[in-house]
């Protein structure tokens, strides 16, 4: 390390592709520094808190090693194990799937999160904002200044590195969703058609309550807001609600590029959302373990930054060109009235909607 900086790595931002990132980057001898605005990390919830379990993982991203290595989701961070979901269209009629998953407590996970990273060596400061980024400095809002050979934006699709230094664009998908209590079955649902224009609504049931909430495209949204079709979504269940969430995702996939000079992008702030389904939490980590992994062998052997890219390739290059191909369909097939698309939703192209959803070739020819 050169003494001209404080740190070999600053990861801005603590959620799971930061303190992943942190973590694998640790593990392999770097000194980290995760800055984090929130504390503790983790609140407020920005998402609908569902992950598939390891063996789903292994199924859904084929190409990706060492799954139980990566994902260590203890007991105390899972709110319901869930066996099956339910793809819904405007009729109420579903077409139901076997999916092995996990809805989570998603503060409990992502402080868990920060604990392995901990455990490997990363430091971490919380309740601290980043302004922005100049060269190697790190300026906080605060006034205080910090300095890494390598700064890692884990910070969101609006994170500072991507937000000055990276001109490309990222389609978003503005997401609200509550917490409600009730008894709402085992099933995760995901529903589509004129009730969430563009994206979807989900009911994911936790083990107390459920994570109810839609994602909308703007520009097919016909004048209404968001919080219109929320609200008529939310209204169709019946509890008392105990938190009212928002979000954005981008969801056209990963960006061309993930590393400039000594920036890297990871998680949100690299698109590394899947377009299908909107799954991130842990197609994040998959990014972050790369990242970290990376940046340890640059600093042992001299390994260039560029080979996170390559390797995130060779692992989830076919499931990430997969999704993009389902969300443009989807993106055209949801224009249509709800009635065509009751008619779509049918025995006969069951598994073509399955094969959609979880990211594989829509049709085994295409």
């Amino acid at each position: 390390m050169s003494h001209n900086f404080e740190r070999d790595v600053i990861v801005i931002g603590g959620g799971p592709a930061g303190s992943t990132v942190a973590r694998y980057a640790a593990l392999g001898g770097a000194n980290v520094l995760v800055i984090d605005g929130r504390d503790p990390i983790g609140t407020p919830l920005q998402c609908g808190e569902l992950v598939p379990t390891n063996d789903e993982m292994r199924r859904l991203c084929p190409d990706v090693p060492d799954m139980d290595d990566l994902f260590k989701t203890p007991d105390s961070a899972i709110s319901r194990h869930s066996k099956k979901m339910h793809l819904v269209p405007p009729s109420g009629k579903p077409l139901i799937f076997d999916f092995d998953g996990y809805v989570l407590n998603r503060v409990a996970h992502d402080e868990f999160l920060v604990d392995l990273a901990k455990e490997s060596g990363a430091e971490f400061l919380v309740n601290s904002r980043v302004e922005k980024v100049e060269e190697n400095i790190v300026r906080l809002k605060n006034g205080d200044t910090h300095s890494a050979k390598i700064i890692v934006d884990a910070g969101g699709h609006n994170g500072p590195i991507r937000r000055d230094y990276w001109t490309e664009k990222s389609t978003k998908i503005p997401v609200k969703f509550v917490l409600m209590d009730g008894d709402f079955g085992e099933a995760v649902e995901l529903h589509f058609g004129s009730m969430a224009p563009g994206g979807y609504a989900w009911m994911f049931p936790k083990g107390s309550g459920a994570n109810i909430g839609l994602g909308i495209q703007r520009s097919f949204s016909k004048g209404r807001s968001l919080n219109q079709y929320t609200e008529d979504f939310i209204s169709k269940y019946e509890g008392e609600i105990t938190f009212n969430g928002a979000g954005s995702l981008p969801m056209s996939g990963t960006i061309k590029k993930f590393v400039k000079g000594d920036y890297m992008l990871v998680g949100d702030s690299a698109g590394m959302v899947l377009p299908s389904n909107g799954a991130g939490i842990t197609i994040a980590m998959i990014g972050g373990r790369i990242a970290g992994q990376v940046i340890g062998e640059h600093f042992a052997n001299g390994t260039p930054l560029e080979e996170y890219e390559k390797r995130w390739k060779k692992q989830m290059g076919k499931v990430m060109k997969n999704s993009k191909r389902s969300f443009k369909m989807g993106s055209m097939l949801f224009r249509l009235p709800d009635w065509i698309l009751n008619m779509l939703f049918n025995r006969l192209t069951k598994g073509i909607i399955w094969r959609a959803v979880t990211c594989r070739r829509m049709l085994w020819i295409i």
